[in-house]
């Protein structure tokens, strides 16, 4: 069936005086029609995540409905324990997601399925330690991070509290792809559900026990540390808010600020646009508060408070945003320093990071006797490795990705802003008792491991011109391997498309260079957009600049010629 066979199919189907047959009524654009109807919203291991809006492409209550369905006939056919342990279901502040969770409550429950859901919007990490806490099956989030407010997503975990591996996700994708969207969907009305008890909604002490978890991850307290440090945060209106303010009080910060035009959910999110805390933009509002405060420091989730970032004093006194690995470099160093420190680092400990993230992690792992593991990008990844890390006799200690993305407990086998904003809060307070800032440990680390330089630019080419092109990129790279980049040669090329090692496949390529620098290349899984990941390591942290930016732009220039 071709594009407008489908768009045509949709009006016929949809109920007339529905507001997705409305909407679709009104779209006349065949551009627009292609775009919404050229394929079905993809099931993946990063769940569904698009548009919200009319069409087969577009987040709505038809291909939300379609995908729990067949999630619910999957877990039906693993049998009536699967089904009684249940699913836990959560959202975020977004358009359509507290619609989106109950309809997809609702369904699960028709089929004869336990739900647990909590009583209005949650974090990401609260539901995935949610899923393992009450033995649940599987997980669903209503969310789409941090994309803009034109987006919404559904979120798939399995019971070990990750999101689902390839092999869970196909196994869905299979069951999905038989529902008929118009007929086969079983659906129950939420409100009934939850007085009949087939819906529990749940109380206070889970958040409570969720919080228990995470503060229970501190590694210095009392007067260990200068709890007065003067500090500010933003949820970027999502989730974050009540638990951040609930665990700095609990951790006994007197000294705190939460951006007040970013405290409630804002669907719209109307005061940063973008609500992507790795983009230093999100923190324009953060920066006003802290010159008002005098703060240190400057913390910021985003929507669904799995991503965390920072914004640290340097030595003039201006706030100088920290990426996703110079955050991680302070939490390795600090999570090993204390260990050692309190004399509770482990025989055997391992960290995880992804096969995209900076090197420099695995210096400072390896001088502390810890082994460093990696894994392809992604939680269900880096997450994914502790049962393994466990088999094996190690003890986690840490997993983190560049993307602002950091897991410090492995009761959450997911991203965490809220324990990662602790943790970075903890370290700032510790360090500041000593005289010293963040700033001043961030330096410490490269004069010991090395100077590195990163960045993480990225092309955004949307629609399916835009998919096109980006497959055309990654074809032409591989075939056209480049022997030398600005003036340094290649030394060294891992193409994962058919796995590596014990790493699976995935589509990304990584070049190592004769002087200590390298990059990556790879199409996102959950955005349309090519990213691209530049290191590199010299005595200082100018010319690690320098060579650094010299091989991004060879490189970007060598790409953008691909049409």
């Amino acid at each position: 069936m071709d594009y407008r066979e489908k768009y045509n199919e949709w009006l016929e189907k949809l109920p007339k005086d529905g507001a997705l047959c409305r909407e679709l009524a009104q779209v006349t654009d065949e551009d627009e029609i292609r775009d919404r109807f050229y394929k079905d919203l993809s099931f993946g291991t990063a769940g569904l995540r698009g548009k919200i809006g009319a069409g087969s492409n577009r987040m709505n209550e038809i291909t939300v409905g379609r995908a729990t369905q067949g999630i619910a006939d999957f877990i039906v056919s693993n049998g009536r324990e699967a089904m009684e342990r249940g699913v836990v279901i959560a959202h975020d502040p977004r358009h359509f997601s507290k619609e989106f969770s109950e309809l997809t409550a609702g369904i699960f429950a028709a089929n004869g399925i336990k739900v647990y859901t909590f009583p209005d919007l949650r974090p990401t990490p609260e539901l995935a330690f949610m899923i393992r806490k009450l033995h649940a099956v599987s997980g669903i989030n209503i969310t789409a991070s941090h994309n803009p407010k034109e987006y919404n997503g559904y979120k798939a975990y399995w019971d070990d509290g990750c999101q689902v591996s390839a092999e869970i996700a196909d196994a869905m994708t299979e069951c999905i792809e038989k529902v008929d969207q118009w007929n086969g969907v079983k659906t129950s009305d939420y409100d009934k559900m939850a007085a009949s008890g087939r819906i529990t909604v749940l109380g206070g002490e889970y958040d409570r026990m969720y919080l228990d978890r995470i503060e229970a991850l501190a590694i210095h307290s009392g007067d260990e540390l200068d709890l007065s440090i003067p500090l500010v945060y933003t949820s970027l209106n999502g989730c974050g808010s009540i638990p951040f303010r609930q665990m700095l009080t609990d951790r006994g910060f007197t000294n705190w600020t939460i951006v007040p035009e970013q405290d409630k959910p804002d669907p719209d999110f109307t005061t940063v646009g973008y609500p992507n805390p790795e983009d230093p933009k999100a923190f324009k509002l953060s920066e006003e508060y802290g010159r008002k405060t005098g703060a240190e420091l400057l913390l910021a989730t985003d929507p669904d408070s799995d991503r965390f970032a920072i914004e640290i004093r340097n030595s003039d006194g201006e706030y100088v945003p920290l990426n996703g690995n110079q955050t991680g470099y302070l939490l390795v160093n600090y999570i090993l320093e204390g260990h050692k420190t309190a004399g509770t680092l482990p025989k055997k400990g391992a960290m995880v990071k992804s096969i995209v993230t900076s090197t420099l992690s695995t210096r400072i792992a390896k001088a502390y006797g810890v082994e460093m593991f990696e894994t392809l990008t992604g939680f269900k990844n880096i997450c994914g490795k502790i049962p393994y890390l466990h088999e094996h006799g190690y003890t986690y200690l840490f997993g983190y990705e560049e993307s602002v993305g950091y897991a410090a407990c492995e009761d959450i086998r997911d991203k965490d802003g809220i324990s990662a904003g602790m943790l970075v809060a903890e370290a700032a307070a510790y360090y500041r008792k000593q005289g010293k800032t963040l700033w001043d440990v961030l330096n410490e680390i490269y004069q010991k491991y090395g100077c590195f330089a990163e960045d993480e630019p990225n092309i955004v080419l949307e629609g399916i011109e835009g998919s096109e092109r980006i497959g055309r990129m990654m074809k032409w790279i591989r075939e056209n391997e480049p022997k030398e980049i600005a003036g340094i040669k290649v030394s060294r090329i891992i193409d994962y498309i058919n796995g590596f090692d014990d790493i699976p496949p995935q589509n990304c390529l990584r070049f190592f260079l004769e002087n200590d620098s390298w990059f990556a290349i790879r199409p996102s899984g959950t955005e349309p957009k090519i990213k691209f990941y530049f290191y590199s390591c010299q005595d200082t942290l100018e010319k690690a600049k320098q060579v650094n930016t010299a091989i991004k732009d060879a490189v970007l220039a060598m790409i953008n010629k691909v049409e």
